[in-house]
């Protein structure tokens, strides 16, 4: 009885000996390597581009969704109960301060946001920007000779009958970039002028795209005049060679915060918290500098070498995260009943 009782002992101690080992190994992996799940508005070019070089730096591999900022906000909140993913990387700040109410977003700091302006991050923990990215018109210079037409240079051209059929930009139901330029147009205007200002945009519009980069190639070939887009859009384009004009209003325009935020209830925290450290860091700038993705980085530190990134002779309106957050959903209702369905 005494055999059986020590071998059955020795089982249960290597069995110990082997889980511990296993725990440990598991932990190993956590801090050198794993997994993390996505969601990404920020565009699939440029998110895979990022990743790579995530999983480079840290071992971590990413799985991810493109998804535009309504769908993946939308789906975060129908998720709540049971996340789906770990961090949602990119899109408007706003797009994270209307999470926020809905209670979908973990607080976290990351390692170096210190080194990031207060107004390009969350006070709380929430989110943190990793990209700044104004408004621009994009014009197709074949378009602009044909008709006679300068780039333009206020709010006000792009209701010339000239452009009429001829205009392409996203739709507020789903992007970002609309919910941008409803902003844009608010701080520029007033709220009750520049809904009026919308409804005779409309006269104009040829279609609203469901992502806010769906309009610039259309744009680029010539099926669409001119359109308004991020800025990281508009350059993209126009680097493959096309021949376009980049304007900016007189009057105005605000810029987003693109930013990235850990989702509550990750699964995969550790690395979640590891992603949003290593977007903290120079490194991240550098990145986007090297591959020529266009946001400018929100570190002052990281040098950047697009001159068409050179912000200071285009007036920039502040527009809070916060005020972006709480107005969104009652603007893109707004235009919904007093512009499309005018």
């Amino acid at each position: 009885m005494n055999t059986l009782r020590k071998a059955v002992s020795l089982v249960l101690l290597v069995a110990f000996c082997a889980s511990s080992a296993f725990a440990a190994g598991a932990q190993e992996q956590v801090e050198t390597g794993g997994t993390l799940n996505v969601y990404s508005i920020m565009p699939e070019k440029y998110a895979t581009t990022i990743f790579e070089e995530f999983t480079n730096d840290t071992g971590i591999e990413v799985n991810f969704v493109r998804l535009s900022s309504g769908e993946a906000l939308a789906r975060i909140i129908a998720e709540k109960g049971n996340p789906q993913v770990d961090v949602l990387w990119g899109g408007p700040a706003d797009t994270y301060e209307a999470g926020i109410l809905e209670d979908v977003f973990a607080q976290y700091v990351p390692s170096e946001s210190q080194e990031i302006p207060a107004r390009f991050r969350s006070p709380d923990g929430y989110w943190t920007g990793i990209g700044v990215i104004p408004l621009t018109f994009m014009s197709n210079t074949a378009f602009l000779e044909e008709k006679g037409l300068e780039p333009p240079t206020s709010w006000n051209d792009l209701l010339d009958p000239a452009y009429r059929n001829s205009l392409q930009m996203a739709d507020a139901r789903t992007s970002g970039t609309a919910t941008e330029r409803i902003y844009s147009l608010v701080q520029a205007l007033g709220e009750d002028q520049a809904f009026e200002y919308q409804k005779k945009l409309h006269q104009n519009i040829q279609l609203y795209t469901k992502g806010g980069a769906g309009g610039a190639m259309p744009v680029a070939t010539g099926q669409a005049g001119a359109g308004i887009f991020y800025i990281v859009d508009a350059l993209d384009i126009q680097q493959q060679g096309y021949d376009l004009q980049i304007s900016y209003p007189k009057e105005g325009v605000t810029y987003g915060v693109e930013a990235a935020g850990i989702i509550k209830g990750a699964k995969n925290l550790s690395a979640a918290k590891r992603m949003m450290d290593w977007a903290s860091t120079e490194r991240l700038g550098q990145v986007m500098v090297e591959n020529r993705i266009n946001y400018i980085p929100t570190r002052p530190d990281v040098t950047v070498t697009n001159p068409a990134l050179d912000m200071s002779k285009v007036t920039l309106l502040e527009a809070d995260a916060s005020w972006k957050g709480e107005n969104r959903s009652r603007f893109v209702e707004r235009w919904i009943d007093e512009v499309v369905q005018q």
